[in-house]
């Protein structure tokens, strides 16, 4: 899902946008489409060596999707709009993603799962995925994975805030959030991709 969503949202972003004034922060952000999908293709050439197994994904799992119903000890999911097969370290990636807040004025990246919650939270999940207690070896690669694709978080994120920039009616600074997610995925990159080489 993940390559081709992001490829739909790059088609969708328009050359130029609408108003000129959201051209020139486009640009003086991210330069053009041009070096994004160049910065998309040497993204998914770096993912694609993790070897994530593909599942059936949420794809959209921030807190606000996940309900919790205490007096029947039961956890549902809701919006399975995303929802479709990816990369299994995507979902757990995008899920560690959305910890840190939904809105500009809440982002802190402070909140972002320590390393020790992760692989608490992996080793859970990785419980209920085998049926059977997973490896410190299996839990390590899974929570590796899942660092590598966090990147891949941002970028989707970002290019569909960059596309909701110039078509959503909704009072929201999309073009700010899309400087966060595609800002944080700079960020972060570089080192990322040193560990997958």
């Amino acid at each position: 899902m993940v390559w081709n969503k992001i490829d739909q949202f790059l088609n969708l972003l328009p050359q130029p946008f609408s108003i000129e004034a959201k051209q020139e922060r486009f640009t003086n952000n991210f330069g053009s489409v041009t070096k994004l999908r160049i910065e998309f293709e040497r993204l998914k050439s770096h993912l694609i060596k993790t070897q994530s197994p593909i599942v059936f994904a949420h794809n959209d799992l921030l807190l606000g999707n996940v309900i919790y119903n205490k007096d029947a000890g039961t956890i549902s999911f809701i919006d399975y709009e995303y929802a479709s097969y990816n990369y299994q370290a995507f979902d757990i990636a995008n899920h560690f993603n959305e910890f840190v807040g939904l809105s500009i004025g809440d982002i802190d990246y402070n909140k972002y799962p320590s390393k020790d919650f992760q692989v608490s939270w992996i080793k859970e999940y990785l419980t209920e995925y085998l049926s059977a207690t997973p490896t410190p070896h299996d839990v390590e690669k899974v929570y590796t994975e899942v660092q590598h694709h966090s990147l891949a978080s941002h970028f989707l994120w970002g290019i569909w805030s960059l596309v909701q920039y110039e078509l959503s009616d909704i009072d929201f600074d999309f073009g700010r959030y899309a400087v966060i997610r595609l800002n944080r995925y700079y960020e972060l990159k570089n080192k990322v991709f040193k560990e997958i080489l």
